[in-house]
């Protein structure tokens, strides 16, 4: 028993000393004081150690303290905002024991953005050819800088759109999508463009620079001078220009719908041209380009079509250089397409005699069209180029209206060059018809040219000197423009003018110029009674109302 009352007491003696030592003393403090942190920013978890109560507080906007106070030791998160600036930037969080008033700080540094344009891919492949609304791409460029999209000079063949990088968090890269554009590749080689990008600031020294690398295919090649390369050219024409059919070209071109080709029979034929294409249209299609390059296989063609492309009214196209290598064509149309200028330098045809370019967009005539760029012209068809109908041209506050319509006067140099067949109609020329009375060029009915008539020239002509006008003008029109003043007399007594159907497509104009005058002549006859009196040889139409 005397051992187990001396167990039992040492026991307690050792509960009663344990049970009188203190607690010990936890010291305020935290378990770093400085965080360093990269621009993006983030969270760092920190610790703190108090037995007292604590509160955290910090004079910068950028950082937050997670939770903000409490009470005894815990870990807290300092949220630190993605960098605004290049350089790094510094503050403190302070952390205040409420009890003992004792304080401490962190240090907290972030390191600045440095300037950078980055692209998400550097190299982009392309094809030689697709539909003009899929020859696009698109490029995410990622920056902290405005900057500029740099083509190497000549690489013409892409270009960028307009795009907008929105900094709207300071010097923090923003992504933005730059889209291009590109061409048709024409050649039978790959091609290939290295694009930069620029900082708009020369101020700025980049960290990273990326290079976009454009690779393009070859063209596919086309046999020149063969009949299944003036095939494969048609099949290719029609497909860059989307038009609203196309041909089965499982069937032999004889049957295409709009393709003549030569036979024995056509004139100017030559045994290399056997089957291959005199005649090709293109109707109704939808492009926005100049006019195919696969034109220029086409060499054996004597008349080329194009026609009806959709919008016309929106478009400002040229007709591009491929189809000026065709110095063969003796007939050309493109009407309806859209253009708005040619090349008054490089637009010529040498051996071109039909020219039509009606339902265009011209502001003027254009200044390639001259007997200089098309020697041997004998029809000439610059009617309807009207981007809007407009009846009152002074009431109107549209710009870009074309149809000639910032001509200063008529344009007397397609009169003088005394073309078989002139058609101005429908357009917005103003001012009045030229009387060429002071211009020397411009000669007068002669004796001679009376004593050749034989007698089918009337006096007058010689008598009253009459200028001599578009003698081989079998058919003329300028009716619905927008002239005034007087009918000059070369026009109101010339020879041919029963063959211009004057009261329909001469005399009749429309409208108002953009003086506020009415379009019209003042002296246009009420009938044409006092030209067949003139031209006793002539005979007078019958109408008949039966």
């Amino acid at each position: 028993m005397k051992h187990i009352f001396r167990h039992i007491s040492m026991a307690l003696v050792a509960i009663l000393t344990i049970g009188c030592v203190e607690d010990p003393v936890v010291e305020f403090a935290t378990d770093t004081n400085e965080i360093r942190i990269d621009a993006v920013g983030g969270k760092r978890k920190i610790r703190i150690d108090s037995e007292d109560s604590w509160i955290a507080s910090t004079k910068a906007p950028w950082i937050t303290v997670s939770p903000a106070n409490g009470k005894g030791s815990t870990s807290c998160e300092i949220i630190i905002d993605s960098a605004l600036y290049h350089t790094e930037r510094y503050d403190e969080v302070m952390i205040e024991n409420l009890t003992t008033n004792k304080w401490f700080t962190i240090k907290v540094t972030q390191e600045g953005f440095p300037y950078s344009i980055e692209l998400e891919k550097q190299e982009v492949k392309i094809d030689n050819y697709k539909t003009y609304k899929d020859r696009r791409f698109t490029v995410s460029v990622v920056a902290n800088t405005p900057f500029d999209v740099v083509i190497p000079n000549g690489v013409r063949w892409i270009n960028n759109k307009k795009f907008n990088l929105d900094l709207n968090r300071g010097i923090r890269p923003r992504k933005v999508d730059v889209e291009f554009e590109w061409n048709i590749n024409t050649l039978p080689e790959e091609r290939i463009a290295e694009i930069s990008f620029v900082p708009q600031s020369s101020d700025i020294t980049l960290a990273r620079q990326d290079v976009l690398k454009v690779i393009q295919k070859a063209s596919e090649p086309i046999e020149e001078n063969t009949r299944k390369g003036d095939s494969v050219a048609l099949v290719s024409i029609q497909r860059t220009l989307e038009t609203l059919s196309s041909w089965d070209v499982s069937v032999p071109m004889e049957r295409w719908d709009g393709v003549i080709l030569w036979n024995e029979n056509h004139e100017g034929y030559t045994p290399d041209k056997k089957g291959r294409v005199r005649y090709a249209e293109f109707f109704i299609y939808n492009t926005n380009e100049e006019l195919p390059f696969q034109v220029k296989y086409l060499t054996a063609a004597e008349e080329l079509f194009f026609f009806g492309n959709s919008n016309t009214f929106l478009k400002s196209l040229s007709v591009g250089e491929d189809i000026l290598t065709l110095q063969q064509l003796k007939r050309l149309t493109i009407g309806a397409h859209g253009l708005t200028e040619l090349d008054k330098d490089k637009f010529r045809f040498e051996n071109l005699e039909y020219l039509n370019l009606g339902s265009n967009n011209f502001m003027t005539v254009p200044e390639a069209i001259n007997p200089d760029n098309f020697p041997k012209l004998r029809t000439l068809i610059l009617n309807a180029n009207q981007r809007s109908v407009v009846y009152d041209l002074s009431n109107s506050t549209r710009t870009d209206l074309c149809g000639f319509i910032e001509e200063e006067k008529f344009p007397e140099h397609l009169l003088k060059w005394n073309l078989d067949t002139l058609n101005l109609s429908v357009n917005y020329l103003q001012g009045a018809l030229p009387t060429f009375e002071d211009d020397p060029e411009v000669e007068v009915y002669s004796e001679e040219d009376w004593a050749a008539s034989n007698d089918t020239l009337p006096r007058k002509l010689v008598d009253e000197g009459i200028k001599k006008i578009m003698t081989k003008t079998r058919f003329f029109s300028i009716n619905h423009n927008r002239l005034t003043g007087d009918l000059p007399d070369w026009l109101l007594y010339h020879p041919n003018l029963n063959w211009w159907i004057p009261t329909s497509l001469v005399f009749p104009q429309e409208g108002k110029n953009q003086s506020g005058e009415r379009a019209h002549f003042d002296n246009e006859p009420e009938n044409m009674d006092y030209y067949y009196d003139l031209y006793t040889t002539k005979t007078k139409p019958v109408i008949s109302l039966e």
